[in-house]
């Protein structure tokens, strides 16, 4: 995933300043308004099978699912701050919610999506998405891998036990998405392999797993519906802990998303409205009955990779096309080869995987600290199928092996030496903070030392607590030798630090 500058934007940190992502712009143009409707037809078309699958890990009807995945995706067209982007029922949701249906029952799971929604839209408000710039790259990195392999290993299951003319179509459909932008970019390669291989198996009469074997198709249109549980403090202990970890799951696998099509874009997105605006989103979905969702990175892709679209009208459409194309059009829906949209989705993961950072002469350029956060993140995140844990061992093994490794850059340099009579100097340079300073204590001479010490900080910064605590622990041990000791040269902010905290922070 190559490093990208962002380009100019609006003052709202919006890429729509940009003409490229302008609805009126797209609206004004029929080809760019062929690309964003063919890119939301295929996105329309890459949901149904996954929203079915993410309905039966939560444990609901799949029309619950489907349901979701048109909400958010209409509701973020609007609300969201990155463009382009396709927000749905997500496995990740799924897994988190699954425990509220198996014990509690769909009204509760209707709640927790509310309150989960409202959790977000306070956390975007009070600037969640600032937090983004403390994940490191290659936790970024491992997160997108990550995600590729489990896109990838989502469709195994479609391809195991089945009749053996699957896989040649599989074949054929991914010769179709590799080979036939060669020819045009017209009609997106993804739609142009659903439609040949539906009609080839079809006219052909041959029998092959199809959407409609994932699940019943809805036949009505979703409906307001309110959770039939008494407004109590009991009720609120039930589904406040799912809430809060699918509002967490959800922003951090949001975030990420909007984050990896800025580098796409080559453009620099909204994420505290992003944030509030997925909120918002899974408030609209729980009224309306559906599991909740986040962002989707397979058909974001496919969106904005695969059919090029870059305006807030394909996440539109991708939703509008999914309820027309499940309620008024369900019979043909549920005659489509799995095969077909397999194919679109292992292309998928492919184009999503950051090749590069797997290469041997990546590997060899980078340091081991910098690999091992990936592999890590890369590991829990597919072991467990659960993006915030991996994401969370990532960042926090990226901060040890950064504190570790700059904890060994401080030093403490003697630099005069005298008779017991006279003064000695020692410069301590470098960044001192709770793993930089805790050695500090021992690399003084508290016996041999003359009466006078001076202690130049010059060349270093006070961070935290703990470096002035060893600062007054090095102080005392002199004094208590009837030694004095001068601290000198701090910058401002290290000297402000110290003066506040010297002397108060007891033994």
């Amino acid at each position: 995933m190559p490093h990208v500058a962002p380009t100019p934007q609006s003052a709202t940190g919006s890429p729509e300043a940009d003409e490229s992502f302008s609805v009126r712009a797209a609206l004004r143009s029929p080809r760019r308004l062929r690309t964003e409707v063919l890119g939301g037809l295929v996105v329309a078309l890459a949901l149904i099978p996954e929203a079915i699958a993410f309905s039966i890990i939560a444990g609901v009807d799949p029309r619950v699912g489907l349901f979701a995945a048109f909400t958010m995706a209409v509701t973020i067209a609007f609300v969201g701050g990155r463009p382009a982007m396709i927000s749905a029922a997500t496995g990740a949701v799924a897994l988190v919610v699954a425990p509220v249906v198996r014990d509690h029952g769909l009204d509760h799971l209707i709640a927790t999506v509310i309150l989960g929604g409202i959790i977000q839209v306070v956390l975007g408000v009070l600037g969640v998405a600032k937090l983004m710039r403390f994940i490191p790259r290659m936790v970024m990195v491992g997160f997108v891998n990550a995600l590729a392999i489990l896109i990838f290993v989502a469709q195994v299951p479609h391809l195991l036990g089945v009749t053996w003319i699957v896989y040649p179509l599989l074949a054929v459909g991914i010769a179709v998405i590799v080979f036939f932008p060669r020819l045009t970019k017209v009609v997106p390669a993804p739609l142009v392999a659903i439609v040949a291989l539906t009609a080839f198996t079809v006219l052909a009469g041959i029998d092959v797993p199809t959407v409609g074997d994932e699940g019943e198709l809805p036949e009505s249109l979703p409906s307001l519906l309110l959770p039939n549980l008494p407004f109590s403090l009991e009720t609120l202990q039930i589904i406040a802990p799912y809430a809060l970890a699918m509002a967490l799951v959800g922003l951090l696998e949001s975030l990420l998303t909007a984050k990896l099509v800025d580098d796409v874009t080559d453009t620099h997105s909204n994420k505290t409205r992003e944030a509030w605006g997925q909120g918002v989103a899974n408030i609209v979905t729980g009224f309306f009955g559906g599991m909740g969702g986040c962002a989707m990175i397979g058909q974001t892709m496919i969106n904005v990779k695969s059919s090029g679209a870059r305006t807030r009208i394909s996440t539109f459409l991708a939703g509008l096309f999914l309820l027309i194309l499940v309620v008024g059009l369900g019979d043909v829906v549920a005659i489509m080869p799995m095969a077909a949209l397999v194919a679109v989705m292992v292309m998928v993961s492919v184009g999503t995987f950051d090749w590069h950072s797997i290469r041997p002469s990546t590997l060899r350029r980078l340091p081991k600290s910098e690999v091992t956060v990936m592999v890590a993140t890369v590991g829990v995140t597919v072991a467990t199928s659960n993006l915030a844990y991996g994401v969370g061992v990532g960042v926090l093994i990226a901060m040890v092996l950064f504190a570790r490794r700059v904890a060994h850059v401080t030093s403490v340099t003697r630099l005069d030496a005298s008779d017991d009579d006279g003064e000695r100097v020692y410069a301590v340079e470098g960044e001192l903070f709770f793993a930089s300073s805790n050695d500090l204590v021992y690399q003084f001479d508290y016996a041999g030392d003359p009466r006078s010490v001076v202690i130049d900080m010059s060349k270093a910064h006070i961070w935290d607590a703990s470096t002035v605590a060893t600062l007054d622990a090095i102080t005392t041990k002199y004094e208590a030798k009837g030694k004095e000791v001068r601290i000198v040269g701090l910058n401002p902010d290290s000297a402000a630090r110290h003066g506040r905290l010297s002397g108060n922070l007891g033994d």
